[in-house]
């Protein structure tokens, strides 16, 4: 089911995409994360996104 609310739309792209993820184990990471929550690796990168069309 396609959310129409403008508002919750982007509130939920953002927290779905607007993430790190940790290269050693994958784990999805707060966007202000220095450190991987599950194996405490400082090698996080932000997720991938592509633009919409």
């Amino acid at each position: 089911m396609p959310i129409k609310d403008p508002f919750k739309l982007r509130l939920a792209q953002y927290h779905k995409l607007f993430m790190k993820v940790c290269m050693k184990c994958g784990a999805r990471n707060a966007l202000s994360a220095d450190k991987c929550r599950k194996c405490k690796s400082k090698r996080l990168r932000l997720k991938k996104r592509e633009r919409k069309r």
